[in-house]
Parts: C-alpha cells; sequence; structure tokens
C-alpha cells in the first residue's frame, strides 16, 4: 500500500505539473499575445494618424491658400506662417504650368538640413510620374530622412475660377521620440527596412514588434520597432514553479506523514494478525486470538470476530464430517429429471403453437390470387388489388416464418441446456463443482429466453444488460436461475392472469459479493411457510408434484460458496429470490462487476 501510495503521489505530482503547465502557460501566453497585438495595433495606429493627419494639413492649407492672397508671394509667406504653428517643416509648391517643386523651409530663415531638400524634391518628382489616379492617395506616405521619416502630405490649390492653381506637398518629421512618448515604450526607428512587413521576435525577456512604414511605392522605407518586457510570461514561469514546487512538497508531507501512519495503525497490527493466521494454519489448531481481546479499535473487533468465526468453524469440521452435498442418487435423479422438465416446458409451448397454426385457407386464397392473376381478361383495377393482397400474405407468410424460426431457436436453446445437465450430472459425483468466472447477466438472459415459451402468457422480462462476473459453476447456476424463472412463471399463471411482469436486478455489496434479485408479481405465499420452502417434498401448489427444486436450488447455491432467500410480503403480493455469490476480481484487485 505505501508503494502504490509513494507511485500514486508521484504520478499526481507529475500529473499536477502537466495540468498547471497546461493551464497556467496558455494562459500567460495569450496575455502575452493580446498585449502584443494591442502594442502592434496602438503602432501601426499611430503610423496612420500622424500620415493622415499631414494630409489633413495639406488640404487644409490648399483650401485656406486659394482664399489667403492673389500673389504667390503673399500666399506663400502666409503658408509659412500658418504651417508652422502646426509643426510642418518643409513646405513645396508647383505652379499648374511648372515641371518643378520649389521646395522650401517652414519657420522663417534657419539652416537647412543636409539633403533635405532632394530627399523632398525626389519623392515629389516620384509621385509626378505616377499616374492621375494614384495620385491621390490615402495611404501612408513616409519619407526616409537621417534616423527618422517625414511624413509627406499633398493637395491640390484651386483657383478662383475653378481650376487648379498649383500643388501643395508638406513634410512633418516623426521621430523615434515622438513614438516613444505616445505608446509609453521605447521605439526606435531603423533602415534598411525589415524583409517582413511586420515581425514579432521573441527573446528571453523583451519583445521587439516591428512595424515596417510605407514609403512613396508603398514599400517599406523604414522599420518602427517598440520593445516590451515579457513580463506577462516571465511571471506566468514564477507562478508556474511556485504552484509545482509547493504541490510536490505538498504531496511529499503527505506521503511521508500517511507513511508513519500506516506503518503504526496498520501495518503494524496487520503482521501480528498475520503471525497469528500463520501459526494456526501450521498447527490445524484454531487458537483464539489473545490481542482481539486486548485491543479497542477495528483491529480488536476483527480479533473478537476471528474468535467468533473459530468457534463456528469448528461446529462446522464437526458437521461437515457428516454431512455431504449430495442428497443420494434418488434424489439426485429427481432433482435432475427436475431441472430436464423445467428446461423441457418451453418445448411443448413451441410445438403445440406449431400443431395449432393453420394457414391452408390463407394458402388457398393466395393460390386462388395467383391464378386469377395469370388471367389476361382482369380489370388493372382488379389486379393491383390481387398484387396487394399476394405481397401482404407473402409478407406475412415471411413474418410467421420467422417467428416459427425464434421459437425453434428458444426450443434449441432449451433441448441444449437440457443435454448440458444430463451431462453435467454424468460426470458430477459427490464432489463440490468447480468455480470459475461467469456472467450472470448473459444466463439469467438466456434462460428468461426460454422461460418466455414455457407458458402460453404474456411475460415481461427486464433485466440488467451491462455484464457482472461472479465464482460459480456455470452449468448449475443456470439450472438454479432458470428454476427460479420457471417458479415465477407458473406463480404468474396461478394468478389467472394472462400477462405478468418479472424483474431482475444484479447489484454488488459490501464484502466482494453481487446480489442477484428474481422479482414476480405471482401469487406469492406466506411469509410463515419461507423455512418450510427449501425442506424436500414441499410445495406451495396442490396440483404440483415433486417439491425438489427449491431444495437442490438451496444446495447448489450453498456448494458454490452462495446463499439463497425466499421472500414474500403475503399471497397475492408477489414473491423476490435473492442469490448471493461471491464477485469475480481481477488481478489488479478491481472489481469487473461493471456500474
Amino acid at each position: 500500500m505505501v508503494v502504490l501510495l509513494t507511485v500514486a503521489g508521484i504520478g499526481g505530482a507529475v500529473a499536477l505539473a502537466a495540468m498547471l503547465a497546461f493551464i497556467i502557460s496558455p494562459g500567460f501566453a495569450e496575455l502575452e499575445q493580446r498585449a502584443t497585438a494591442s502594442y502592434r495595433s496602438r503602432l501601426h495606429q499611430r503610423l496612420t494618424e500622424f500620415a493622415t493627419t499631414t494630409q489633413a494639413i495639406a488640404r487644409d492649407q490648399a483650401e485656406m491658400a486659394a482664399l489667403a492672397a492673389p500673389s504667390a508671394r503673399h500666399r506663400d509667406d502666409w503658408m509659412q506662417s500658418a504651417l508652422a504653428i502646426r509643426g510642418v517643416e518643409t513646405v513645396a509648391y508647383r505652379r499648374p504650368t511648372g515641371t518643378e517643386w520649389a521646395v522650401r523651409m517652414v519657420g522663417g530663415p534657419r539652416d537647412e538640413p543636409i539633403g533635405l531638400r532632394q530627399a523632398m524634391t525626389a519623392a515629389l518628382e516620384q509621385i509626378d510620374r505616377e499616374p492621375a489616379a494614384m495620385r491621390d492617395r490615402n495611404a501612408p506616405v513616409y519619407l526616409p530622412f537621417h534616423g527618422d521619416v517625414l511624413a509627406l502630405g499633398l493637395a491640390t490649390i484651386a483657383g478662383r475660377d475653378g481650376g487648379a492653381a498649383g500643388r501643395l506637398a508638406i513634410a512633418r518629421r516623426l521621430t523615434a521620440r515622438d513614438l516613444s512618448d505616445a505608446l509609453g515604450q521605447p521605439v526606435g526607428i531603423e533602415r534598411p527596412a525589415a524583409v517582413r512587413l511586420d515581425t514579432i521576435r521573441r527573446q528571453s525577456r523583451v519583445i521587439d514588434i516591428m512595424e515596417a512604414i510605407p514609403g512613396v511605392d508603398r514599400r517599406p522605407v523604414a522599420t518602427a520597432t517598440i520593445r516590451v518586457s515579457r513580463e506577462v510570461v516571465l511571471l506566468g514561469r514564477r507562478v508556474l514553479l511556485l504552484a509545482v514546487a509547493g504541490s510536490i512538497l505538498l504531496l511529499v508531507f503527505l506521503l511521508v506523514m500517511l507513511r508513519r501512519a500506516l506503518g503504526t495503525l496498520v501495518l503494524s497490527p496487520l503482521n501480528t494478525v498475520e503471525r497469528h493466521m500463520r501459526r494456526v494454519q501450521a498447527s490445524g489448531v484454531l487458537l483464539p486470538f489473545e490481542d482481539g481481546e486486548r485491543r479497542s479499535d477495528e483491529f480488536g473487533a476483527l480479533g473478537q470476530s476471528f474468535n467468533a468465526m473459530l468457534s463456528q468453524l469448528k461446529d462446522l469440521r464437526e458437521q461437515n464430517e457428516i454431512q455431504s452435498f449430495a442428497l443420494g442418487r434418488s434424489e439426485s435423479a429427481v432433482a435432475v429429471l427436475h431441472n430436464v422438465r423445467n428446461a423441457l416446458a418451453p418445448l411443448g409451448t413451441i410445438l403445440s403453437s406449431g400443431a395449432t397454426s393453420d394457414n391452408v385457407g390463407d394458402r388457398q386464397l393466395v393460390d386462388r390470387a395467383v391464378t386469377e392473376l395469370g388471367r389476361d381478361d382482369i380489370p388493372p383495377e382488379r389486379r393491383a388489388k390481387l398484387v396487394t393482397f399476394v405481397r401482404t400474405a407473402l409478407a406475412a407468410d415471411t413474418l410467421a416464418r420467422e417467428a416459427v424460426r425464434r421459437q425453434l431457436l428458444a426450443g434449441r436453446d432449451a433441448m441444449r441446456q437440457t443435454l448440458e445437465i444430463i451431462g453435467a450430472e454424468q460426470v458430477r459425483a459427490h464432489e463440490r463443482p468447480p468455480r470459475s468466472r461467469c456472467d450472470i447477466s448473459e444466463i439469467v438472459a438466456r434462460n428468461a429466453t426460454i422461460a418466455r415459451y414455457a407458458r402460453s402468457v404474456s411475460i415481461a422480462f427486464n433485466f440488467p444488460a451491462h455484464p457482472a462476473h461472479v465464482l460459480a459453476n456455470r452449468v448449475i447456476l443456470s439450472q438454479v436461475i432458470g428454476n427460479l424463472l420457471s417458479n415465477a412463471v407458473e406463480a404468474i399463471v396461478a394468478t389467472g392472469r394472462e400477462h405478468g411482469s418479472i424483474l431482475v436486478e444484479v447489484l454488488p455489496v459490501a464484502g466482494g459479493r453481487v446480489v442477484t434479485r428474481i422479482i414476480d408479481d405471482g401469487e406469492g405465499f406466506p411469509p410463515a411457510l419461507v423455512t418450510q420452502l427449501f425442506q424436500p417434498g414441499f410445495s406451495t401448489r396442490t396440483d404440483k408434484s415433486g417439491g425438489l427444486g427449491l431444495h437442490w436450488c438451496a444446495n447448489s447455491m450453498a456448494a458454490m460458496g452462495g446463499t439463497l432467500e425466499l421472500q414474500s410480503a403475503g399471497p397475492g403480493m408477489g414473491a423476490m429470490a435473492v442469490l448471493t455469490l461471491d464477485a469475480d476480481f481481477g488481478t489488479d484487485g478491481a472489481s469487473l462487476l461493471a456500474a
């Protein structure tokens, strides 16, 4: 038991660790995925929002420029001051008839960053080379510039006559610091752009979430990378380790305490009982267990029960020397004939049913219908009715043949059981019948099929379909159950009704035993007759000779290590037969009785 508990504890610890790993780790991993998706969505939203805002500023400034001043110089001066307020760093303007862009810095005279004018001019000329349908773009457009990127916005300046007075382009600088301040996490802008548009790079403690920054030709020109700490996963790992370690320590503590308790309270008293039983087995003398009188716990009660059992064994040993399982050759022969009669009883019903069935008239009608169908002068309606009649008759004949086949199968089983009874009696002398693993549910079902045809009454059988394995002699147990079912059917017939019901229950009980209850709604019997029912020659019905059936059944059950009891609430209240046998156990100690 200690070894089994230790193995169970180790298996439980492993199973608990696996369960926690399958529950905790995926949960924290899912939280990390959600957080990663949220950061990626916020980064993408920030890049899109910045470019969209730049485009909106360009459109607003184009509309205001068309209304601000008629001359280009005044318009440019006005735009310089307006754009500087909104954070625009560079503005470019091109006349309707011009081919070159005029790029200027915003915010007054200052040093122009090296290459800014060339980069913006090249980007605008690339946009001009695209088809007209592609110029009014809504997608974000960025220009790489040193370690930052510039969001580009384009708009058309409307003239007073409704035509185009020129095109306007502005550029706003987006730095890594701006993204870091907006997202609350460190963000870097790297060049060249990543090969994939969006990538997640997981390290042991941080996650790099990369978002591609699109350029003029919609290809990535840079990569915005946000670095997030993997605190959620690290926390999940710590929680998992703590949970597993705590569970293992708890299991180890429980196993140690249980081992000590078993050794003190169970193993030591069991060793004492085992040593005493070995002495009794070796000497053959039924010595009383002295420790059972001194202890007040369960082992003391066990010792007292053991001493009482020894006293009973002394009496049974003396009785066993003068008793025998068989009651004599004559009684055995009468019992065999009784069992053979019960097994052959269905054959009379089946043969009587076959002998009384007369379908000659139906056959003549079918022959007449077939003869009439052979004529050519029959109206179609009449022919259709004849065909329907012939089909119905053939179907009924098929059903009748199937019913006869089922009856013959039941008769064959009855004859086979009769042969088994005779064969078993031929090889059985006075020795104790050998026991083996038997499915009592299958034996009940087989005998119920035979008993259904024993009398010309309608019997509703209800018995379990799940297997229930017991230790018994299969042939003898089948005879006992067949006798009890036959008695139940006879009790139902004695009520004068044309129908009845028999319920069979198979239940496990304490002590490794199986109880089978056969309950009928027949005539029943007075409870005072219970002790007389098992006497040889006694019967509750005067029209029935014999009375050895129940006596033989009780002795057979005792020979197989079981018991047979009869119960009834009184005449007209039905009866119940209770059979108790040892349950069959497998090698692993688990009962084979199906639930």
